[in-house]
């Protein structure tokens, strides 16, 4: 593939928002959870069963995520732009079922039910 191919390659992730967040967990149990947002921010409050690595740590820690190439990830952060910018590096890092959470984690918060 060719550098300018390589460079506006579009990402395969798909945005969630919190409802479609929810009916993936009630349906589907083999998920990651990702939280790409700072250890402090995880440890005041996370997605239960939720996998920390901080978006800055995010390439380098790859490898860990090995068994979930072919797995649901959902990715999210407080916001939604640093979600968006791990779910473009899980994507150009050949990780194929790449969710984005819209609206970060208050996304979540506000659809829980």
């Amino acid at each position: 593939m060719s550098f300018l191919s390589q460079l506006f390659q579009s990402s395969k992730h798909e945005d969630i928002d919190g409802l479609e967040l929810n009916s993936i967990l009630k349906n589907n149990k083999n998920v990651l959870i990702l939280d790409v947002r700072s250890v402090g921010e995880y440890n005041s409050f996370h997605i239960p069963k939720s996998k920390n690595i901080p978006v800055h740590e995010l390439k380098s820690r790859l490898d860990t995520l090995d068994l979930y190439k072919d797995s649901k990830i959902i990715v999210y952060c407080a916001s939604g732009a640093r979600s968006y910018s791990a779910s473009k590096i899980l994507s150009k890092n050949e990780f194929n079922n790449i969710y984005n959470l819209k609206g970060g984690i208050s996304s979540y918060i506000s659809k829980k039910k």
